[in-house]
């Protein structure tokens, strides 16, 4: 792999990491302020592949979740810095590009990704979740991976 190649993909994986980290990191603080562990959190993520079976697996289930949501958005970060290539404007305006990309992220999670899942539970949007989780997904996630992914571009 050239250089540029190495350096591109360690960004885009930043990217990713650094856009799950802000999203996870949210998710512990404002369900563990409601009294929801960390665990349980993590095996609400893997509940997407294994239904309500999720709630019985432990600590094996709940990195199964985080090795998931991980993928999810490192992926996410790699759709972005790809469109990015073909569409300059992403990454000319990285600010709101990322705030954009971030609604687009938490509209196609809860949307699409969710419903489609194994995910037990019915959806619902209260007022203050789905404020502070839009809010998260478009300056954490949304805005973590343009920024990060804009600086692989000039090592493109």
């Amino acid at each position: 792999m050239n250089p540029n190649a190495a350096r591109t993909t360690r960004l885009v994986l930043l990217a990713g990491i650094a856009g799950a980290t802000c999203d996870i990191v949210y998710a512990i603080l404002y369900y563990g302020w409601k009294g929801v562990s960390a665990v349980r959190i993590l095996q609400t993520v893997a509940s997407g592949l294994l239904g309500k079976a999720a709630y019985d697996g432990g600590w094996p289930v709940a990195a199964l979740g985080l090795a998931c949501h991980y993928a999810i958005v490192i992926v996410a970060a790699a759709l972005f810095y790809a469109v990015a290539r073909r569409w300059a404007w992403l990454h000319e305006e990285p600010i709101t590009a990322g705030l954009a990309y971030g609604v687009a992220i938490y509209g196609f999670m809860n949307f699409v990704v969710l419903p489609l899942s194994a995910y037990p539970y019915p959806l619902r949007f209260p007022l203050l979740t789905t404020a502070t989780g839009l809010l998260v997904h478009m300056v954490g996630v949304g805005l973590s991976i343009s920024l990060i992914t804009r600086r692989a571009h000039s090592a493109a």
